[in-house]
């Protein structure tokens, strides 16, 4: 970058006129702007105005790995228009690259975290315990990054295309001992006053009780803009409208769909566009295909973000998360999965382009944890029948034949072209989640419509062994291994779907919850900054880093 140091000239004129004996001399005074302009190396700043920090949500290194073998090797890649070349290499290559360690920090720790711990360490710098919100280990409130960024001044800001009030956006601005408080999250995050732009889903977290029941109230909502789909039912007790309230007591804008959210102005926004989660990442597929989107998508909400919170002379805390992949990990869904790490990408690529030529900010891209234990793997399904002949001198009289299947490059292309997520496949086959009726060949069915892949129903009737019933006698998936991590009864049903597929995709999962695998982290603007996160190192040292680096850490 170009630093430019403006000099002043002076010159003077002596303008000598005669009128009799009078001699009148007059000085003009002439500035002259000269502009000199100095490169200056990245290498030696070492404090940004801004950080920008996202946050793929169960993205470990596995799941980088797929969005790189599918941008770069994929036979119909839709990055081909791109060089192949994804927004997450762009940074590795322009920046540094590290890794990550991510779990409960400290002696009195444990092995594995959750999205609370996890986003908390990132937030403030200091150990956390599970499932706690902006607390330490001992049940203290730390002020994070976040918050410290709006005491000095700066514009803060909260995305996510899940819910505002989910465990990572959540974290970096309240303060609750479990992660499950939403709705008293929801409050805090309106009456705080410390987050500026907030843009996300989870509506429901917002709105008073039987919303969907009070007339005055929809018509209130119709005339905001809000959808139907949007308040369709709520998660409080009582009748405090936390949307109202936002607008009128707050100064909120406020936008509720793609459209509201490019028109609005103002320097405090509150975008809600779900009731719950927002829409995931193969239906955003879809809806671009045909240009019937009538949510925003992660990017636009960045892009719209950014906007906002660079008007701030001061400088701004930025927190975007792709929430979803780690949905899809859960699920045990690598076609889902895919399409969420190209929607995450998307959004990077966004951010790239606002940061590439400043030298005021800092970017850092990392996951809270590994969701899934997820792999390629190589297997005995579809070994290679025949041999095939290469010209090579090394090969004499022999033929070229695997004795496994090691992964044909079609997969990815499948993966891609995933129709829709499992819990649309469970979705077909009971819309109740009640699968005590269900058959094989309904799974199996289910599992064409919504996949790239034909299975057997020896293949899909793994789906009718059950585990016992709850309380309205549907049953629980039962889970021939790894059963113990598989902990979100009926909605383990796509673990099961995923065993289904995964000799079909050379796939492997080993959980249905997170695991401790190390994970990256780009870091992105001048080298002076970025530099240090070419290490490894762990969560409470990349908050630290970056509070230092914004200069909200003293």
């Amino acid at each position: 970058m170009k630093m430019k140091f403006i000099a002043l000239a002076v010159s003077a004129a002596l303008l000598s006129g005669c009128n009799g004996d009078d001699t009148k001399t007059v000085e003009v005074i002439k500035e002259v702007e000269v502009v000199k302009e100095v490169e200056v190396n990245p290498a030696s700043i070492t404090s940004v105005k801004n950080v920008i920090l996202m946050i793929g949500d169960g993205m470990g290194p596995q799941q980088v790995g797929l969005l790189e073998e599918y941008a770069q090797r994929a036979p119909n890649s839709v990055y081909k228009s791109k060089n192949n070349e994804t927004a997450l290499s762009k940074l590795a290559n322009q920046g540094h690259l590290g890794l990550s360690l991510n779990a409960p920090h400290g002696p009195s720790g444990s092995l594995v975290t959750d999205s609370a711990c996890s986003a908390t360490q990132l937030a403030t710098g200091i150990a956390a315990g599970s499932e706690m919100i902006g607390l330490d280990t001992e049940g203290n409130k730390i002020a994070t990054i976040l918050e410290k960024a709006k005491a000095m001044g700066k514009a803060t800001g909260l995305v996510s295309d899940t819910r505002i009030t989910h465990a990572t956006p959540a974290a970096f601005a309240s303060h609750q001992p479990h992660r499950s408080l939403e709705n008293e999250i929801a409050a805090e995050l309106i009456s705080s006053g410390n987050v500026d732009v907030m843009l996300s889903g989870g509506a429901r977290a917002f709105l008073p009780e039987g919303v969907n029941e009070n007339e005055a109230l929809k018509a209130q909502l119709d005339e905001l803009g809000m959808p139907a789909s949007v308040y369709k039912s709520s998660k409080r007790e009582g009748s405090d409208n936390l949307v109202i309230q936002a607008k009128e007591q707050f100064g909120y804008s406020l936008a509720f769909d793609k459209s509201q959210l490019a028109d609005t102005e103002g320097e405090k926004l509150l975008g809600l566009f779900a009731n719950s989660g927002m829409a995931d990442a193969i239906a955003y597929k879809q809806c671009q295909a045909n240009n019937s989107c009538t949510q925003p998508s992660l990017k636009d909400m960045t892009v719209k973000a950014l906007d906002i919170l660079s008007q701030d002379e001061d400088g701004f805390f930025l927190m975007i998360e792709g929430g979803q992949i780690d949905w899809a990990g859960h699920a045990n869904d690598a076609g889902w999965m895919l399409n969420e790490l190209l929607k995450f990408d998307e959004a990077v690529e966004a951010v790239y382009e606002w940061a590439k030529d400043r030298n005021d900010t800092l970017v850092v891209v990392t996951a809270d944890h590994e969701t899934g234990s997820f792999g390629f793997s190589y297997t005995t399904h579809n070994k290679p029948k025949e041999g095939v002949h290469l010209p090579g001198d090394g090969m004499g009289e022999h033929t070229y034949k695997p004795k496994f299947n090691f992964g044909p490059l079609e997969q990815l292309d499948k993966l891609y072209e995933q129709k829709g997520t499992f819990y649309d496949v469970m979705a077909e086959v009971n819309s109740q989640t009640n699968f005590s009726n269900s058959t094989d060949e309904d799974w199996q069915k289910a599992i064409h419509n919504h996949t790239s892949y034909k299975v057997s129903t020896d293949d899909t009737a793994i789906m009718l062994e059950t585990n016992g019933v709850d309380d309205e006698n549907r049953p629980y998936p039962a889970f021939s291994d790894f059963s113990d991590f598989y902990v979100y009864g009926k909605e383990d049903f796509t673990g099961k779907i995923g065993r289904v597929l995964a000799k079909h995709q050379n796939v492997v999962w080993g959980t249905g919850t997170h695991t401790a695998a190390p994970v990256p982290v780009y870091a992105f603007g001048p080298a002076g900054v970025t530099q240090q996160f070419s290490t490894l190192q762990h969560h409470v040292d990349i908050a630290n880093k970056m509070m230092t680096a914004l200069g909200v850490n003293e």
